[in-house]
């Protein structure tokens, strides 16, 4: 059985610093989240669990073009992982089992809508993907192309105050770094962008 392993430190060694293309040449990728969305991701994420270290869980957003052509994310709805899909292993901060994976899956056929996987580490400033978080999501998002082919799915790492992704799309073998977290409410914030 294959699980989702997540790095238990919070500093990382590798980081994806050079990834292949963009969404349309030199577009850019945005997420945006509501505030309400983005302060119930971060409580979800504070939750104490029996043995992992780590909360994860799953962001589905509706996906469209940008005036520029680039691709921007609209978050929707968050799916935390359930404590029983957690498997114990000392070894890392968070290990899904398959159930997980289902789930999120499942959620996923159903609707038309981009996967996201995401965690927090716990420092404030911006987060940097572990080697163990880069190495599983290039096993586990390939599996949402076989239910939503059309869409891009990927992986968000979260700080106190700022965040990292990486999106897969369609047809492409290598993530894009998402360029612009945005949180919309009062007032609008970037949490982290690379323009």
């Amino acid at each position: 059985m294959a699980y989702l392993v997540l790095a238990k430190r919070t500093a990382v060694a590798s980081a994806v610093t050079n990834p292949s293309g963009t969404f349309e040449g030199t577009a850019m990728i945005e997420i945006r989240f509501s505030q309400q969305l983005f302060e119930s991701i971060h409580a979800d994420l504070s939750r104490p669990h029996a043995f992992a270290a780590e909360r994860v869980g799953f962001i589905a957003c509706a996906s469209g073009k940008s005036d520029d052509g680039g691709l921007i994310l609209l978050a929707e709805s968050y799916l935390p992982v359930e404590d029983e899909h957690y498997v114990d292993n000392p070894k890392a901060g968070a290990t899904m089992g398959p159930s997980a994976i289902r789930s999120a899956l499942q959620f996923a056929y159903n609707r038309p809508v981009s996967m996201y996987h995401i965690h927090r580490h716990e420092h404030r400033g911006v987060p940097r993907f572990s080697g163990i978080d880069l190495r599983e999501s290039r096993i586990f998002v390939p599996d949402f192309f076989k239910v939503q082919p059309h869409r891009s799915h990927g992986v968000i790492v979260l700080s106190h105050d700022s965040a990292t992704g990486l999106c897969w799309n369609p047809g492409m073998p290598n993530p894009i770094t998402i360029q612009k977290f945005v949180v919309v409410g009062r007032p609008t914030s970037t949490v982290r962008s690379y323009v």
